[in-house]
């Protein structure tokens, strides 16, 4: 297919807000990883602390996406977003306005800020739905692209701290969420095919599906190691090379636009050469990368290339993962995407936590970043077992027009 076809087939405005949204979401849903330095210094946080703060946000983001999924499917997309948004702007108000004191208050702050993270099944089936099955890995490519608002956070969080106050970003962050808010309203439109709604019990019968399990556990390792870097990143970088709290920024923001920017690569390559072939050599990559960066490189800029070398692995294996969802789950790809969403964040908490645990408990974050890279090798092993299977039953040449 041309770009012309893929122009045609959908509804570029709603896929642009998709984008606009899932951006902004993701820049607040990650937002404590860049000020964590700024909020480690002033609240006395030791590295445990600082591995909790930075995951508590994606592990409720993760455990949301299920209700948010649910939602989309009840009350469609469009309107389960809008939900979602006045949730995160009205607590992001409430913590500029009031401040944060406390450890504990930093904590009930991030699983507001979960509401954020959930926008992930929204954004993909508001924009999926609108595209047929030859355009869904671009589809959701450029709508997943939204991760780049986690490399913003990183990029602008931390300078405005400097400047204004790490609570005054909170106030800053409301602007932009505001204006989106309002395009989003006006130009996002749900596809007319959209399911109706299902008593709520069906929606978990998927999980009888061994697949589902599959997809989850595959996205848990892509998704799960771009987010929990992402949260982590600027607090590494400062811990384990003393950068500064902007410097750590700009390093984990480099990082993080790596990983984002190609999903939407990583979901054209999956339309062209199949899903399953491209998300195998992701997975190889990755694990190789996470392991190199274990060992703890004697200079930041050699572990800034690596890192951008697991991102860029890890980001297209995103849109490799994405690619395959719709094809086996089109009916139900409501639910499913927020239950493989779910299990990205959960893999995203425990990256993000076991770092911090490990620096506390060995002095090292080595052994954080080889337990990943053994689960990006499970994973592989895992996709080799059931690709022939899903090659030759719902991923048949006959049944969909869609590379495998």
């Amino acid at each position: 297919m041309d770009k012309q076809s893929f122009l045609k087939a959908g509804h570029p405005p709603t896929l642009l807000a998709s984008f606009l949204y899932f951006d902004l979401a993701f820049m607040v849903w990650v937002i404590l990883g860049p000020l964590g330095v700024q909020i480690a210094a002033d609240l006395g946080l030791d590295h445990a602390q600082k591995g909790l703060m930075v995951a508590i946000p994606v592990l409720a983001g993760a455990i949301l996406r299920i209700f948010m999924g649910v939602l989309v499917d009840h009350l469609k997309p469009k309107m389960a977003g809008a939900i979602g948004q006045v949730v995160v702007i009205v607590a992001l108000f409430v913590a500029w306005k009031f401040g944060i004191h406390s450890y504990e208050q930093t904590l009930l702050l991030g699983v507001f800020l979960g509401v954020a993270g959930a926008a992930f099944a929204v954004a993909l089936p508001l924009a999926s739905r609108w595209y047929p099955p030859e355009h869904q890995g671009k589809a959701l490519g450029i709508a997943g692209a939204g991760n780049s608002g986690t490399a913003l956070a990183a990029l602008i969080a931390p300078g405005l701290a400097a400047a204004y106050g790490w609570t005054n970003v909170f106030g800053l962050a409301l602007i932009p969420l505001a204006l989106v808010f309002v395009f989003y309203l006006v130009v996002a439109k749900d596809a007319p095919e959209c399911p109706p709604a299902k008593p709520l019990g069906a929606y978990f019968k998927v999980l009888k599906d061994k697949d589902a399990w599959w997809f989850m556990f595959f996205y848990a390792v892509t998704f799960g190691g771009f987010v929990g870097l992402a949260s982590s990143l600027t607090i590494y970088f400062n811990t384990q090379y003393g950068l500064d709290a902007k410097m750590a920024g700009y390093f984990t923001a480099a990082c993080v636009f790596a990983g984002s920017l190609v999903r939407p690569i990583g979901g054209a390559v999956a339309d062209r050469v199949g899903g399953i072939k491209s998300l195998s050599v992701m997975y190889v990559f990755a694990a190789l990368f996470l392991g190199i960066v274990s060992v703890g490189l004697p200079e930041a800029w050699m572990a800034l290339l690596v890192f951008v070398l697991a991102m860029l692995a890890l980001g297209m294996g995103n849109g490799a993962v994405f690619q395959l969802v719709p094809q086996r789950f089109r009916k139900e790809i409501g639910v499913m995407t927020g239950l493989v969403g779910m299990a990205g964040g959960v893999g995203g908490f425990y990256l993000a936590s076991s770092l911090g645990y490990a620096k506390q408990a060995t002095g090292s974050y080595q052994s954080g970043f080889v337990i990943f890279a053994v689960l990006a090798l499970a994973a592989l092993i895992g996709l080799t077992a059931v690709k022939t299977r899903w090659r030759t039953t719902w991923g048949a040449a006959h049944l969909t027009s869609a590379k495998i």
